[in-house]
């Protein structure tokens, strides 16, 4: 017996040939980070550095392949890759976390 166990609807069930029925495909959805006080999607680093740079975020090491922010008053520190298409949804559940109410992760 093999297969995907898919929950769904409050009934979880086993599925054994996933794929091969097109119900079953679960589609994944664009997630963007949203700065909740001005509902604005973040779509560059520039806003995103502003906005942080306004919550009290500064740079915390000029590394080349990584942008660092770290807040003076906390042991928090935000690691995000250089390059914006490369900035996932695992980024975005770290910036959320340390900002507490200012962002948010949607689906697009």
């Amino acid at each position: 017996m093999s297969g995907v166990w898919v929950f769904k609807n409050g009934i979880i069930r086993l599925v054994e040939n996933p794929g091969a029925d097109e119900t079953n495909t679960v589609k994944a959805k664009r997630k963007v980070l949203v700065y909740t006080p001005s509902n604005e999607v973040i779509t560059s680093y520039s806003h995103l550095k502003r906005h942080l740079y306004a919550l009290g975020w500064e740079r915390y090491y000029e590394e080349p392949n990584l942008l660092q922010f770290h807040k003076a008053s906390t042991v928090h520190l935000i690691s995000l890759p250089t390059d914006f298409s490369r900035f996932k949804s695992m980024h975005m559940y770290d910036i959320v976390v340390k900002n507490r109410n200012m962002f948010q992760v949607r689906d697009m």
